[in-house]
């Protein structure tokens, strides 16, 4: 079968091959894959910044953000022939720790894990693969389209969640979210917010395309100044750029008891200057929080997908600004202006 691999270590090595068909060890359902989603993590894969390859294998197959559909199950799975799934991305350690054992692998205590794509076990961009019923999520047939945004929805149910379980210390009736970077993870961020009764308020640099109009759609406001510029003081806040300046605006420009969640992830090496004494002391004196947060357990992604079942399907369908094909896969990582969510179609039509 076709596989969209890389050698992890060598730059630049991002190749079509041919594989095996999944083995049947690797679990006992038989998807065949319908799109993959792109992403900052491929790009970094592909430049050999991280990505490890399966034991036994020199090839890393990519593509974490998935959606497929069943070809084959175990009468006893809970699953049927053309099912629409996802497969989960992060799986437990084998030890396992005490968190991969209650189920929440996305907070592995001992760093044991791998992840599809990313970490010791293939990804998604292949035509057919297995995984037993207990990696998969079942959605609704509604987001054949779009159900390839649940991966990084999941990432802001996750980021939602814990928002609100820290809420819960005290009183907490947030009525302002501000989300920092209009890429998909942050106009998900904003759906969730806007879903959750929020007024929201989106921060991005771009000043035309797509983006804006996106965001106006959801009824949440745009804005191209800074977040210290604009005025507005957030209860929550939800960082999705990982841009040291907007990140330390993100942590200091709010209201009161704020929370702030990070997802964005910076690159190293770019120093900032900081009076971390201000930060420290607006910090306690207003009962600030900041957490950071990745990855997701299937909590969330059953989350995610009731969050995409209520959304507007046009406006989800919106985010996909491009599609293509396996066989074109170059194309799909020359960045185009109009760029949001590009898809790779492993299965045409």
């Amino acid at each position: 079968m076709k596989t969209l691999a890389v050698t992890p270590g060598e730059q630049n090595s991002l190749q079509l091959l041919e594989m095996d068909e999944p083995a049947e060890s690797e679990g006992s359902v038989l998807v065949e894959t319908l799109d993959v989603g792109l992403c900052g993590t491929d790009i970094e894969i592909i430049t050999a910044q991280y990505g490890e390859a399966p034991e036994g294998s020199k090839h890393l197959v990519i593509g974490h953000e998935n959606l497929g559909r069943v070809m084959s199950a175990p009468a006893d799975s809970g699953l049927s022939e053309g099912d629409l799934v996802v497969g989960i991305v992060r799986r437990p350690d084998p030890v396992p720790c005490a968190a991969c054992a209650a189920g929440e692998w996305d907070m592995c205590r001992n760093g044991l894990y791998t992840e599809h794509g990313i970490k010791g076990r293939h990804g998604f961009a292949r035509e057919r693969y297995r995984a037993d019923a207990d990696a998969l999520v079942r959605l609704d047939p509604e987001l054949t389209d779009v159900g390839v945004l649940l991966e990084p929805t999941t990432i802001v149910a996750k980021a939602w969640e814990h928002i609100e379980g820290i809420g819960k210390r005290a009183f907490f009736d947030p009525k302002i979210a501000v989300v920092t970077g209009a890429g998909p993870v942050g106009l998900l961020a904003a759906l969730l917010g806007v879903q959750r009764g929020l007024e929201v308020h989106v921060f991005d640099r771009v000043e035309d395309g797509p983006k804006p109009d996106l965001v106006r759609s959801l009824g949440a406001t745009y804005h191209t100044d800074t977040l210290t510029d604009s005025g507005i003081l957030a209860d929550v806040l939800l960082e999705c750029t990982g841009v040291p300046s907007v990140v330390m605006e993100a942590i200091t420009k709010h209201g009161l008891d704020a929370i702030t969640c990070l997802t964005g992830v910076s690159s190293t090496g770019k120093e900032l200057q900081v009076d971390v004494g201000g930060v420290n002391r607006e910090a306690v004196l207003g009962n600030d929080v900041v957490f950071g947060s990745v990855n997701a357990n299937r909590g969330h992604y059953e989350a995610a997908a009731e969050a995409l079942k209520k959304a507007d399907k046009e406006w989800l369908g919106r985010l996909i600004t491009r599609r293509v094909p396996l066989e074109e896969y170059q194309q799909a990582f020359e960045r185009q202006p109009t760029d949001v969510k590009v898809v790779l179609e492993i299965k045409a039509g």
